[in-house]
Order: structure tokens, then C-alpha cells, then sequence
């Protein structure tokens, strides 16, 4: 077989194999989507229960107020 045709098909298997483990990779993703959808919304109810509801507001200043302090 020469050298061309050779390196060649070499690539075309690389360029299979990769599109292939590629595509394992997604589907793998896609089966998982629920899994991570679930532990995400465990990890967003838990964390709302130990923030309060309603944040301070910060107090407003004025320009002459930052003016004084600087």
C-alpha cells in the first residue's frame, strides 16, 4: 500500500474514532441531564433555607457625603 493512501486511511480512522468517542461523550451528557437537573435543584433549596428572604438595602449617599469621607 503506499505511503499516501496510507496516512490517509491512518487519518480517517483518527477522525472515526474521535467523532464516535464524541459522540459517546454526548450521549452520556444527554442520560445525565436529569441526574444533574435534580442534584441542582437539592443544592438551590438548600441554600435558599439558609439566606434570609430579603437582603438589607444599603444606605444611599450623596455626592457630598462621599466628598467628606475622601
Amino acid at each position: 500500500m503506499p505511503v499516501v493512501i496510507e496516512a490517509i486511511v491512518v487519518s480517517a480512522v483518527m477522525m472515526l474514532i474521535f467523532s464516535v468517542g464524541f459522540f459517546l461523550v454526548y450521549l452520556l451528557a444527554i442520560a445525565m441531564f436529569p441526574v444533574e437537573k435534580g442534584l441542582s435543584k437539592i443544592i438551590w433549596e438548600s441554600a435558599a433555607q439558609k439566606q434570609p428572604k430579603t437582603l438589607p438595602t444599603p444606605r444611599k449617599g450623596t455626592f457630598q457625603d462621599f466628598s467628606r469621607k475622601h
